[in-house]
């Protein structure tokens, strides 16, 4: 999405890898908006996968992967990175990497 000139433009996510919580939109009437422009069947499907989720982790899934749709969607560095991994031209990062930042967030055991 581009902004108008009286707008302030998106902010580039910090990494195109990872959608952070303080990245993309922040409360469910933005998310709905964007998925709206994005594609007005993702808010109906979105609308009804969050209607029939449960309180807690199923509803924090559903939010996290529309707000992952709309980073695949609309952001240029994510797409940009989605074409360098399948030409196979981006660089990996190393597992101990990967594993400090699950360490991080307390989900690796």
């Amino acid at each position: 999405m581009s902004a108008l000139p009286h707008e302030t433009p998106p902010r580039a996510y910090a990494s195109p890898y990872r959608v952070e919580a303080h990245e993309g939109p922040q409360t469910l009437a933005a998310l709905r908006a964007e998925l709206a422009v994005v594609d007005p069947a993702e808010l109906v499907a979105f609308n009804a996968r969050l209607d029939t989720a449960r309180f807690g982790a199923e509803q924090e899934s559903v939010i996290s992967d529309a707000r992952r749709l709309i980073a695949l969607r609309t952001r240029p560095e994510v797409l940009a990175a989605i074409a360098a991994s399948l030409a196979g031209t981006s660089e990996t990062a190393p597992v101990e990497e990967l594993f400090a930042h699950l360490e991080s967030r307390g989900a690796a055991e």
